[in-house]
């Protein structure tokens, strides 16, 4: 499943430049995350990087995308082009 960024985001700017995948940007009012893009880091790192680094823990898991590993691993290898 995709990660997402939730209200309590302060807009540290830290998550952004770790996302291996660049599904992380600036939104309207705080960060965003593509779930298009979020692999959870599958294919990159053993956990998610953004998670790692965000002082405030405002990155869940989104109820709404929920996707198994070996999905992610099938959205990775879409986007590095490796299949």
């Amino acid at each position: 499943m995709a990660l997402m960024i939730t209200d309590e985001c302060i807009n540290c700017d830290v998550c952004e430049p770790e996302c291996p995948n660049n599904a992380i940007s600036q939104g309207a009012e705080i960060y965003e995350i593509d779930p298009n893009k979020c692999t959870e880091c599958v294919g990159h790192y053993d956990e998610p990087q953004c998670q790692q680094v965000c002082p405030v823990d405002c990155i869940p898991l989104n109820p709404e995308r929920v996707e198994s590993k070996d999905q992610l691993m099938d959205k990775f290898l879409k986007l590095t082009a490796q299949k």
